[in-house]
Formats: C-alpha cells, sequence, structure tokens
C-alpha cells in the first residue's frame, strides 16, 4: 500500500565519523531508494550536475532524477569516493549513466572541469543542483577560525556561484537551477553562526539569481530543509548529539533524504514548475513557523 513506509526515530545509536563522513558508515544508513516514488519521465533526454551528490539529499536526488530520465553527473570530494561508487551503481540501476567527478567546489577552475566534463560526456546540461555543503559547529564566534570561515563560505556560497557560472553558457531556455538552503538561513542556529549566514546567503542567491535569469527562460529555485539523516551530522556532532539528531521537530525524528529529494524532481521539471522561480520551499517536518 502506498504511503506506508516507516522511517527511523531517534534515539539512534550514538555515532561520530572524520569529516566529511560517509554514507556506509552509519547507523541506520540513510533511506535513499525511494521505492514507492514511481518515474514519468519527467527528465527524460535531460542531462543534471549534482554537486555533493555521493549521499545524503545529493544520492538522493540523483536516483530520483534517473528514474525520471535524466543522466546524472555526480560531483564529490575524492575521499568520498566509496560512496559516490553507490551512488553511481544506483542511477545505472535506473538505466541512465553517471559521471563521477571528484573533486572541491570551492576551486573555480574545477568547477569550470566538472561542467566541461559533463557536457562532453552528455552533450547538454540541463538542471544543476548546488547541494556540497560543510558544516562545524561552534559554541561562540570567538572559536571560529578564519580557516573554518574561509571553508564554510567558499564551499556553501562561494561554490554555488562558481558552479552557476560555469554552467549558465550550457544552460537553455527551459533549463533549471535548484539550490539547497536550510531553514538556519531562515531562524538561525546559535552554535552555527557561519553555516546559517551561508544559507541565508542563498537564499538571498536564488532570489536574486532568479530575477537575472528570468528573462533567459533559466528557472532558480531552493529546497531548504529542516534536520535530514545525512553524514552531514555525525561528522559534525558528538555521538549523544547524533542520537537525539531531529528529535526537536513535531514529526519527533529527521527527515531521510527520499523524502526530500521529490521536492527538487519538482522543481526540475518543466511540466511541474514551469511558472515557478525565486522560491524557497522549507521542508520541515511540521513547523510552520519559518519565514
Amino acid at each position: 500500500m502506498v504511503g506506508t513506509k516507516t522511517h527511523p526515530k531517534p534515539p539512534f545509536p550514538p555515532q561520530h565519523q572524520e569529516k566529511p563522513g560517509l554514507e556506509s558508515r552509519m547507523t541506520p544508513r540513510p533511506q535513499y531508494k525511494a521505492p514507492e516514488y514511481r518515474g514519468s519521465d519527467k527528465l527524460a533526454g535531460c542531462a543534471a550536475l549534482i554537486t555533493g551528490g555521493d549521499s545524503g539529499i545529493g544520492r538522493a536526488v540523483a536516483v530520483l532524477f534517473a528514474r525520471e530520465g535524466a543522466d546524472v553527473a555526480i560531483v564529490y570530494l575524492p575521499e568520498e569516493e566509496s560512496d559516490a561508487r553507490t551512488t553511481g551503481r544506483a542511477v545505472e540501476n535506473e538505466g541512465r549513466t553517471a559521471l563521477l567527478i571528484p573533486g572541491d567546489v570551492r576551486d573555480p577552475k574545477f568547477c569550470e572541469t566538472a561542467v566541461t566534463r559533463t557536457v562532453e560526456k552528455f552533450k547538454r546540461l540541463d538542471v544543476l543542483v548546488n547541494n556540497a555543503a560543510y558544516q562545524q559547529h561552534q559554541k561562540s564566534i570567538e572559536d571560529i577560525t578564519d580557516e573554518q570561515l574561509d571553508r564554510t563560505f567558499r564551499t556553501n556560497i562561494y561554490g554555488y556561484f562558481f558552479m552557476t557560472r560555469a554552467a549558465l553558457p550550457h544552460l537553455k531556455a527551459g533549463s533549471a537551477i535548484i539550490n539547497t538552503g536550510s531553514i538556519t538561513g531562515l531562524e538561525g542556529s546559535k552554535e552555527l553562526l557561519d553555516y546559517s549566514a551561508t544559507k541565508g546567503a542563498i537564499h538571498a542567491f536564488t532570489k536574486s539569481l532568479a530575477q537575472n535569469l528570468v528573462e533567459k527562460h533559466v528557472r532558480v529555485n531552493c529546497v531548504s530543509p529542516g534536520p535530514v539523516w545525512t553524514p552531514l551530522n555525525p561528522s559534525d556532532k558528538d555521538r549523544k548529539q547524533t542520537a537525539r539528531f531531529g528529535s526537536d521537530t513535531p514529526m519527533k525524528r529527521p527527515a531521510q533524504p527520499e523524502e526530500i529529494a521529490p521536492a527538487f524532481v519538482f522543481f526540475a521539471s518543466n511540466t511541474d514548475s514551469s511558472y515557478i522561480t525565486g522560491e524557497v520551499l522549507t521542508l520541515l517536518g511540521g513547523e510552520t513557523t519559518a519565514a
């Protein structure tokens, strides 16, 4: 019966990983296969590039894009190779082609290379998903080093600029750019000062870029989730915090990546959202107070 799948709730087994974290080492494993989701060729013949596509939200988006008919290029850090290969196989299991591109979105030259490789492989680029992220909790602004500040901003917002700038010459009328924001960019987070600042910047970037590209008929939107069960969390929190992750939402659990990915399909598909650009869609497990 459709809609009956259950999702894990805290408490989870206490766990911690060194950054950037691997999905293969999480317990329970994040749910990304979306077995109840049925594709309908919404992205047939398209090519997509997803940063941070090796795991978490990026992996689930790659799978659903492939199920909707798209070939997918996946950008990831070299140390995430094992997760990326799993995602690549999942895309291929949907009958589409996966292109794995290791590198760091903080480097504008790499972003240009990633786009070039995607276009050379697929002969087109229709959807860009800016999703790669870095976060590190700190109790005080005094604890945020210049190195952390630079890494957070260069990954979370500079990388979005770099990748978009590289992709834009290849995007045609009807193409879509989808950014991953966060509820922290709307409500703030007292121990994620730099991260939440970048997410607020992503929301503003989305709205501004949408205005900039509307006459080119390239749509720009943003998916802004609350807590999601991905490697970003056990690689940032201590063991006890990870065990309670997401328990403060009305649904008493974090989202699974497969619950977030359909929003990206919605924004990627002209069938669904041809009249929608500049939107920030919050997915918050029952919270209704986000601005």
